[in-house]
């Protein structure tokens, strides 16, 4: 029989980061839905889809890579656009250079709705997240943050320090 190598378990302090860090990744969703949902009447997910849209040219993206922006399945978001095509924010159409794919376009109805959104939602963000850390722990956030997406995902586009969403 193969030996099997002893767990590599935590220690006090890396058992104490982890606890934090799943709260943390448990608890900032929900704060930041509550706080979309009293203000402006969406969820922080369809908030994503909405703001992911106007961030791009001609706020036109396909469904496939509106998913993998909004980190949620192609089945999630296809409910979710079906919703926000009910209140006129987003229209989906035939992509004419592949009929296989769907394009989601951000309605102007829809860009109003991100603008009268964006404010409440950054001043919860920068309440939440940045007010409480130094320039210096935002900069470790987001490498703390990049190291863990690099160990789940070496492509996962958040690594880029350019961001670039196009």
């Amino acid at each position: 029989m193969p030996d099997i190598p002893e767990p590599r378990w935590l220690d006090a302090e890396e058992q104490q980061a982890w606890i934090t860090l799943a709260s943390l990744i448990m608890r900032l969703p929900g704060a930041l839905d509550a706080q979309l949902q009293r203000d402006a009447g969406i969820s922080h997910f369809e908030y994503l889809v909405l703001s992911g849209l106007s961030m791009r040219p001609e706020r036109t993206m396909r469904m496939s890579d509106l998913a993998a922006f909004s980190e949620g399945s192609l089945s999630r978001l296809s409910q979710v656009v079906s919703r926000l095509e009910k209140r006129d924010w987003v229209r989906r159409t035939p992509d004419p250079t592949d009929g296989r794919a769907t394009l989601a376009t951000l309605t102007d109805a829809g860009w109003e709705k991100v603008k009268a959104s964006a404010p409440g939602h950054v001043e919860e963000v920068r309440t939440i997240v940045f007010d409480s850390l130094t320039r210096a722990q935002q900069r470790q956030l987001r490498d703390i943050g990049r190291r863990i997406m690099r160990a789940i995902d070496p492509n996962d586009r958040c690594l880029d320090d350019r961001l670039d969403l196009s």
